[in-house]
């Protein structure tokens, strides 16, 4: 979809209350919540005066930019630069398109990472599950990050996609952190993750070559979809690329979420060791009261009206999953408490519409593996020091997560 590229807005629209407070700082960043509710319970939107934007916070409206990707486009960037008149940094992919060129994309790579494709690496990925989760309770100090989360995703995903192993914690992780703080300023906190991932796009894309890749693994089959006309060739490393982000970083975010949450809620670790299977509703849960990305951006391709809020053509608009994820109009009055028995149908973590996370199906199996797997065999999980939150700009989880475990 081409568009015109007119200003957009540049001052709040009418009734929208503007606020002064800078969502990226670092103590917002550490605890973001307070400032959701203020932003919520501001209206419909408020407008961040610091970056001269709409800001969306509550549940309908977040969602309802998420599902009409029509009115609300992804191709001209979904961070705060406007790609439709600013090039972007790197070829767009998967993430920052829009039909038609989105189409063949999507379709490719739902093709290939499929519930049913993916169901049957599930026996790989709980072989390697029981023997990872033995060597972690056979540490005395695990760093439940590093040692379970990361470990155990970089292992059976990158083996899933076909990349070689050399390298992966190298660069997979650092890669994926740079590419995401692109979806937020260009502040201190980007331009470290920047400097951290330098040389990582190379080594990536050399990786995601056909060359590079096993035959049998997910990369493999993006090339056949190429081969089969599904997609021109020069677009395979770019949804390679971008696989390895969809099934990578929402996988190791979701694995360490799942453990800070309940290893602070011991009494929902009580629920999940006598009946395992429920792991699968504490990670849903989990998704909604901790999401992994917290915002991001949208660009308006029309003059249009959104809850009472009128948005010239050309607007950027920042979009808060985090907080619509615990919006109590959504959720009710315990929004903000952890409940593994709360329903979550309809949370917002891996989005919406067209652009919902792609790689959700393989994400899901990763993620039920280990868990479920460490939650068989794992009684209580003692903190022996406060997790250290990891620090981005989009993406929120922990970086450390020491603890002592004790075997059922």
């Amino acid at each position: 979809m081409a568009i015109e590229v007119p200003q957009g807005a540049t001052e709040p629209a009418a009734g929208v209350s503007s606020l002064a407070d800078d969502p990226w700082s670092i103590p917002n960043l550490t605890d973001p919540y307070p400032l959701f509710e203020r932003m919520r319970d501001a209206g419909p939107a408020v407008w961040l005066e610091q970056y001269g934007v709409h800001s969306f916070t509550r549940f309908d409206s977040v969602r309802e930019i998420l599902v009409d990707h029509e009115t609300y486009i992804s191709g001209a960037g979904v961070g705060p630069t406007n790609l439709h008149a600013t090039p972007n940094w790197r070829p767009q992919g998967i993430l920052e398109s829009d039909p038609p060129r989105h189409t063949p994309m999507r379709t490719a790579m739902t093709s290939v990472i499929a519930p049913r494709k993916m169901r049957a690496l599930r026996p790989g990925f709980d072989a390697y599950a029981q023997a990872l989760v033995g060597q972690v309770l056979a540490t005395a100090a695990p760093d439940l990050v590093h040692d379970l989360a990361e470990e155990f995703t970089l292992r059976v995903f990158g083996d899933a996609v076909g990349i070689g192993r050399e390298g992966r914690r190298e660069n997979l992780l650092s890669h994926g952190a740079m590419n995401f703080s692109f979806f937020g300023p260009d502040n201190d906190l980007h331009r470290q993750h920047v400097a951290t991932g330098e040389g990582t796009p190379e080594w990536v894309l050399a990786n995601c070559e056909r060359s590079a890749l096993s035959p049998d693994g997910m990369g493999a089959q993006i090339w056949e979809q190429a081969d089969a006309g599904v997609i021109p060739p020069e677009q395979a490393t770019l949804l390679i690329r971008a696989m390895l982000s969809a099934g990578l970083d929402t996988t190791v975010f979701a694995i360490t979420n799942t453990l800070v949450c309940l290893a602070r809620h011991p009494e929902q670790w009580a629920m999940v060791h006598d009946d395992p299977t429920l792991i699968k509703f504490a990670i849903d849960e989990t998704l909604r009261y901790e999401s992994p990305f917290t915002a991001f951006f949208r660009t308006t391709s029309r003059d249009v009206v959104l809850d009472g809020v009128a948005l010239p053509a050309g607007s950027k608009l920042l979009v808060f999953l985090g907080a619509a994820n615990r919006d109590p109009r959504k959720w009710g009055d315990t929004a903000d408490q952890l409940d593994i028995t709360r329903d979550t149908g309809g949370q917002l973590a891996f989005g919406m519409g067209i652009h919902q996370c792609v790689g959700q199906p393989i994400s899901r199996q990763e993620s039920q593996a280990v868990l479920e797997e460490f939650a068989r065999r794992v009684a209580h999980i003692e903190l022996t020091a406060e997790p250290t939150l990891y620090l981005h700009n989009t993406l929120r989880s922990w970086s450390t997560l020491p603890a002592r475990l004790v075997s059922a």
